[in-house]
């Protein structure tokens, strides 16, 4: 069977790199908008006890607070004070109540460099989804008027380093990883436009346009 042509196959490895990176956005609540449900909090937001993030909770009415006998209202007195505290969010309790636990590490305060990384990720999704529209509607057709050079491994690479990133939590290897998948996109966009602006002809104008406001969305890190 006859292997598929450079740019369909260099499509494909971007299209999985790009499944990849919604997958990694959505398992991990990114996707959304800040106030979104499992996005990170930002670090005012602290809910108060007994409320509960997976829905509303009420408060178990006053007089079973009372037979608990004075023991009941230093517990909530102290229940009250631990909410105060971003190290600790209220979750529903085996039998239905509510109780405190710490912090999940991989959820925490919505800080400046967690943005950021949110920022640097949607950037390379969004920029790989408008590549692949552009080689899909513009370069398909283009490629069969006339051929151009298709470096095809840099888009195996793409894929491979988006992999490898989906399975690191968040810290320096995930942003090193990061990083390499911005550098590697922006390489495929530049050498796309060179290749391009090589042939003889004005057909690729409009495609190297495309190209560029790519570029312009990855900038440098």
């Amino acid at each position: 069977m006859a292997s598929p042509a450079p740019l369909v196959a260099s499509i494909s490895h971007q299209m999985v790199a790009l499944q990849t990176l919604q997958l990694l956005q959505q398992e991990r609540g990114w996707g959304d908008g800040p106030g979104a449900p499992g996005s990170p909090r930002s670090p005012d937001h602290v809910p108060s006890a007994p409320a509960c993030r997976s829905g509303p909770m009420r408060a178990r009415p006053g007089p079973r607070c009372e037979d608990r006998g004075g023991d009941g209202g230093v517990r909530n007195r102290a229940a009250r004070a631990r909410a105060s505290s971003p190290e600790v969010e209220v979750v529903r309790g085996a039998e239905g109540g509510a109780e405190l636990l710490p912090f999940p590490r991989d959820r925490g305060p919505c800080t400046l460099a967690r943005m950021a990384m949110r920022s640097a990720l949607a950037r390379v999704v969004d920029s790989t989804s408008e590549l692949v529209s552009v080689e899909q509607t513009l370069l398909g057709p283009l490629e069969q008027e006339r051929s151009f050079p298709i470096h095809l491994k840099d888009s195996v690479e793409f894929r491979n380093i988006c992999s490898h990133l989906a399975l690191q939590i968040e810290g320096q290897q995930f942003d090193r990883d990061l990083n390499a998948a911005h550098q590697c996109l922006k390489t495929i966009v530049k050498k796309l436009i060179q290749s391009l602006a090589n042939l003889p002809s004005d057909a690729h104008v409009v495609a190297c346009a495309s190209l560029r406001q790519i570029l312009q969305n990855l900038p440098d890190t």
